[in-house]
C-alpha cells in the first residue's frame, strides 16, 4: 500500500499513487525484490520529525526510516517506510541533484533495510545500481 501525507506536493517528484507505483516497483527488480508488499507512507517533515522521535529516540526529521515485519497473511511482506518529501527536496538542493534521482537512492535504501541488509558496502553498491537501473 502507497500512502501520502496531506499537503504534500512538488512538481519534481513523482509522488501521485500511480508515479510512486511504477518508481516501487521499478527498484525493487533493481534490487531482486519483485513481486514483494510493502507498505509506503510518503510524509512531511513535521510527521517525520515525529516518527523519528517516537520509534528512534531522535529530535527532528530524516529522509527516510524502514520498519521490517514479517505478516504470516502476507508471505512476501517486507514491512514499512516512511519518506520526507521535504527533506527529499531538501537534501536533492543541497546535494545538487534532481529530487526524483534522490528519491529512488532513498527508495531503494529503505528496501534494502527492509529486506535485512545494514550500512556498509554492500548496501552502497546495491543501492547505486538500483539508481542507476531506475533513474539512469
Amino acid at each position: 500500500m502507497i500512502g501520502r501525507g496531506h499537503g504534500l506536493f512538488d512538481p519534481a517528484l513523482p509522488l501521485s499513487k500511480r508515479e510512486l507505483a511504477g518508481l516501487t516497483a521499478a527498484v525493487l527488480d533493481a534490487l531482486d525484490l519483485a513481486g514483494r508488499d510493502f507498505d509506503l507512507e510518503v510524509v512531511g517533515d513535521a510527521a517525520m520529525a515525529g516518527l523519528n522521535g517516537a520509534f528512534l529516540g531522535l529530535p527532528g526529521p530524516t529522509n527516510v526510516l524502514s520498519f521490517p515485519a514479517e505478516d504470516p497473511d502476507r508471505p512476501d511482506y517486507l514491512g514499512e517506510m516512511a519518506v520526507s518529501a521535504d527533506t527529499v527536496v531538501r537534501e536533492a538542493f543541497l546535494y545538487g541533484q534532481d529530487p526524483a534521482r534522490h528519491l529512488v537512492r532513498l527508495l531503494a535504501h529503505g528496501f534494502l533495510h527492509l529486506a535485512g541488509l545494514d550500512h556498509g558496502p554492500v548496501m552502497e553498491a546495491l543501492t547505486e545500481t538500483a539508481v542507476n537501473a531506475v533513474a539512469g
